[in-house]
Formats: structure tokens, sequence, C-alpha cells
């Protein structure tokens, strides 16, 4: 046991700090279109410009840079506008600057991985932790190159932090790579076109309390009326008062509708997007806002009425009801998905699983549902993997950051808590101690649902172990009591067992048959049976 990692403990999820909800805008008239289209062009124009002024500052940004920049871009949009595209520039260039460190960290450790493996004799094994050498001279001269490239692009990458130096692409790295490869993806230049100016438009703005509807700019009011303060150089396109135009849609959100209302009525603020989805032709609008943070419950509080342990797959979510012991019980559920497609379908398989999965723990009593707290991010690499690109395929497309997000954002409704537990050796010792004793005739146990019963122990705090180990001098009990199923606390836990009248013996039962209860007529040890004299005969003679 020397070499396993110590655990850490688990704990409650905190819950989510703001709501998104989106909606289509329907029965847009062709001129509510162009000027939306208009309106998203001319704003993109200016947050290009505004975030290409902020890369090229890097460190030396301030408040009084940042007023400049405001003051700059007022005149040719609003007041609101230039705020809501300063702060959109910060939160671009703020997550190009975490993917930078992200990037470092993982050429570091690719690195070290590779200055290792090469450090070893060729063929060398490796261990249960540290990888061996390679597995042939071509292999090592191969990685003996691919440390250098390493290496230089860890020199640049520092150097650009260093520097504040951050590369962001407005609309996209991947569809800007994209138009390059066109035929691949299927697209004509047209379509690209389209779908990559509307990835670059720029139609977003920010709430504010004590306003109308809680935002002055993008305004929805409680009866689904969108209305949108042009910028100045497309104020002669307004058709309504105070350089407005309004859409002839009516909006209506389906999801947190009466809350949004209550939002709205009472003029708190709420932030909303209008954005284009190229392939559907469908106009959408999203609203968010801030909630408060809802307490987080005490860890023994929420395993009050037991627990359900969730073991993430491929294609599947595999879940087993644990009593306030850690025993099963029941049957095991799975909840299948697709991460196949498009983002928007695995994000829609995603949560009619966890729809699912939250609608039976209404039906069991449950209050708490215990989750791992995985993180592949250097789990990813191929210098770890080395050629096992179908497993780091596999656990790339696994969603387990967005999963327990998605998760704790949905159970917030519910009451139900979402315990987070350390995921070493679960689906090991699972399999090792459980899959074997739920296994029956009529149903195999598979080893993901083992490590459901393995997670769900661990949030309880028990060990995954069904028994512990017995007593070092014999396999009495004079040590301690070697069942770990019940707590100690329980009534009748290590009370005597009461009297049962009759043999100890299962053939027959206590008080039945015909000599139940002549204990010398069934030879046992230290009964008179056993001592009777006993004489052997002379042999006859004849013999």
């Amino acid at each position: 046991m020397g070499g396993l990692r110590e655990i850490a403990a688990s704990f409650v999820v905190p819950g989510p700090s703001g709501v998104a909800v989106r909606t289509r805008l329907r029965q847009l008239t062709p001129a509510d279109e162009k000027v939306l289209a208009l309106v998203g062009a001319h704003l993109g124009s200016l947050a290009s410009q505004d975030l290409k002024v902020r890369c090229s500052q890097g460190l030396e940004h301030s408040a009084q840079t940042w007023a400049a920049r405001k003051r700059r871009l007022t005149p040719v949009s609003s007041s609101r506008w230039a705020g809501s595209l300063t702060k959109a520039t910060h939160d671009q260039w703020a997550l190009a600057r975490r993917g930078q460190l992200a990037h470092i960290q993982s050429l570091e450790v690719g690195i070290r991985t590779i200055v290792h493996r090469l450090s070893l004799p060729v063929g060398a094994k490796g261990s249960k932790n540290t990888p061996g050498g390679y597995r042939s001279t071509r292999e090592w001269h191969a990685k003996a190159r691919r440390l250098r490239v390493l290496e230089d692009r860890l020199e640049r990458a520092r150097a650009d932090r260093e520097a504040g130096t951050v590369h962001v692409v407005r609309g996209g790295k991947r569809l800007a790579r994209t138009r390059h490869q066109l035929p691949a993806a299927q697209l004509t230049e047209t379509d690209w076109r389209r779908r990559w100016e509307a990835e670059r438009w720029f139609l977003q703005a920010d709430g504010e309390s004590g306003k109308r509807y809680g935002n002055e700019t993008i305004r929805i009011s409680p009866d689904g009326e969108v209305s949108i303060k042009l910028p100045a150089p497309l104020a002669q396109l307004a058709n309504a008062p105070h350089g407005r135009y309004i859409l002839a849609s009516r909006v209506r959100f389906p999801h947190r509708g009466q809350e949004w209302a209550d939002r709205v009525a009472a003029n708190r603020a709420v932030a909303y997007r209008i954005h284009l989805d190229v392939a559907r032709g469908r106009w959408y609008v999203t609203a968010s806002w801030q909630i408060p943070v809802s307490r987080t419950v005490p860890l023994q509080a929420a395993l009050a009425h037991g627990v359900i342990g969730v073991d993430m797959n491929a294609d599947h979510l595999a879940a087993w009801r644990l009593d306030v012991h850690g025993n099963p019980t029941g049957s095991p559920r799975r909840f299948f998905y697709d991460l196949t497609g498009t983002a928007d379908h695995r994000d829609a398989q995603v949560r009619h699983a966890l729809t699912r999965l939250l609608h039976w723990a209404r039906t069991c009593g449950v209050k708490a549902i215990a989750v791992e707290d995985l993180d592949f991010t250097t789990e990813k690499t191929r210098e770890k993997h080395g050629r096992h690109k179908r497993f780091r395929q596999l656990i790339s497309g696994m969603p387990t950051g967005k999963l327990r997000a998605r998760l704790t954002s949905m159970a917030d409704q519910t009451g139900i808590a979402i315990i987070a537990v350390d995921p070493a050796y679960t689906s090991k010792w699972g399999a090792r101690h459980w899959r074997k004793p739920l296994t029956s005739k009529n149903r195999k146990t598979t080893r993901h649902e083992a490590a459901a019963v393995a997670i769900g122990r661990r949030a309880q705090g028990h060990p995954i172990r069904r028994r512990t180990a017995p007593p070092p001098h014999d396999r009495s009990d004079r040590v301690g009591h070697r069942t770990v199923q019940a707590d100690r606390r329980a009534p009748g836990r290590e009370g005597p067992r009461p009297p049962v009248p009759g043999p100890r013996t299962r053939c027959v039962p206590p008080e039945r048959g015909v000599k139940a209860g002549d204990q010398n007529a069934q030879h046992r040890s230290g009964r008179s049976a056993e001592h009777e004299s006993w004489q052997q005969d002379s042999l006859p003679l004849s013999l």
C-alpha cells in the first residue's frame, strides 16, 4: 500500500452562480433580419479593432487605457455599447491568457515525460506510475527530435507570456483553418463566408439594475417585445423613438420563464445575446443573469438518505443506489448518450441523460449524487500514452467538466446535492471487491456498475472493500469486528445472537426430525457415541 497516492476528501460541490436560458426569435421579417445583420457586422468590426488595441497593450493595460478605448468607441456606437464591447474584449483577452498558461503547463509535462523515457534503455519496462523506455531505436530517435520541437514551442510560449502577448482569432481558430479544407468540411466558399461573418458579429449587451427592464441596450419587456438601441451610424433605421428598433418577433422563455419575468418586472439586470445559426437559418436570443450561490448543505446531512454513485463512461452513466450503510440496494441503472456529432448534439445528449438521472434520484428519495472529480488534462498527452490514439480520443471526447457543471446546475433546482470524490482506484477496486458479489444467475454486474458502488461508498466515507482485513494473530474477532457494512452505532450490531433451540445444523430445522434433540445419536464430537466401550470380536479360526 505504500505506492498508492493519498485519497483526497470528498466535498459538496457549490451551486451555480448564474443562469442562462435561450429561445428562438420567431416570425422575423426580412427587414428585421437585415437590421440585425447590419448592427452585428458594425459592432463586430468595432470589437475586432478594440481587441487589436487591447492585445497590443499587453501587460501595460490600466484603467486609463480602458477609459480611452471606451471614449474612442462611444461616438461610433453608444456609451453602453462601448461598455459592452470593452468588457467582452477583456474577457476574451483573459481567456486567451489562461489558455496560454495551460498550454505552457502541457508542454512542460510532455517534455518531462520524454526526457525521462529517453534516459532509460531501449525496451526498458516501466512501472505503474512511471513509463518505461521506448520500444525501438527508431522511436527513440523520433522522440528525441520531438523533444527539440517541444522545447522550441515552450520557449516561444514563455516569451509571449512574459511580454503579455496573446494570440486570439475572433470567430474561432478552427473555423479559420476550415477555410483551407472546404472539401473535407463539405462547405462551399460562400457557405463558409456566411458562417465566418456570423461568428464575428457582436450583438450582446450587459444588464444594468435600476434601468427599465434591466437592460437599456437590448430590452425585452415582460410581454416579449424586443427592442434594440441602434448605434449612431445606423440611427436612420430606427422604427421607434430615441433611436430604437423594435422587432416583429415576440419572445417567450420556456425554461425559467417566470423567474426571468420577475427580474424584468423588478428592473433587475439581465444580459442578452442575439446570434444567428447559419446552418439552420434561425435567430436566437440568450438571457443570462447572476444568482446568489446556494448554501451548500453539510456532507453528513446530504448523505442522511443514502447516495447514488455515478460512474461516467464514453457512452453511458452507470448508477447504483446505496443505503446509509453503504450497501447497494435495488438494481443498477444506465443512462445512455451519444457523444458523436456537433457540440450542440453532444450537449443535448448529456442534458437528457442527466434529466433521467435526476428524475430517478427524486423517485428514490435520495438527496445526494456522488460523481468523480475527473480531470483528464494530463491524460490526453501523446507523450504519456504514446500510440494509444483511440484511448486518447476516448478520454478527449468525455465532457467531464461540462457534465459536472451541468449536473450541479440542474440539481440545484431539485434540492439534490452533488458530491465530488477522488477518482483514484474506483474502477479497479470496485471491480475487485464488488463485481463478483453483486453478480447472480439472472444479472451480470459490469465493471462500471461496480465502480459506481465504489464511488458512492467513498462519498459516504466507507472503505471500498466490503470487509476489513482479518485480525493479525488468528481468524477470530477478538481484535475487532471485521465487517464494515453497518455503522458502529447501529443498534444490535455487537449484541449477542438470539438463542435458537435445536441443533446447529442446516440440514434439519430446529426441533424437527426424529432425533432432533438426541445429540448422542448424531455422533458429534465430545458425545458419548464416541466414547462407548468397544471390543473387537475374535476372528473365526476357520479363516
